[in-house]
C-alpha cells in the first residue's frame, strides 16, 4: 500500500542509523514490525497472572507432591 507520510529528518535519520539501512522502506517496515511486537507483547505480559487453569494452588501443591513421591 503506498502512504505518503511527513517525517521529521532527525527521526528518519536515527532510524535509518539504527536499522543499519539505507533504504526508508525497510527501516520503517521494521520499526512498524518491531512496534507492534512490543505491543503484543505487553498485552500477552497483562494476560499473566489472569488465567484460570481450573486448579487451585493447594491442588497443584498437591499434585507436585505425589509426582515428587512417586519419583522416588
Amino acid at each position: 500500500m503506498r502512504t505518503l507520510i511527513d517525517i521529521q529528518d532527525d527521526l528518519l535519520a536515527d532510524l535509518l542509523k539504527e536499522a543499519q539501512t539505507s533504504v526508508k522502506k525497510d527501516a520503517i517496515v521494521l520499526a512498524i514490525k518491531t512496534f507492534l511486537d512490543v505491543r503484543r507483547r505487553e498485552k500477552l505480559s497483562d494476560l499473566i497472572g489472569n488465567y484460570d487453569f481450573g486448579y487451585s494452588l493447594k491442588e497443584l501443591e498437591e499434585m507436585r507432591k505425589e509426582c515428587l513421591e512417586k519419583a522416588f
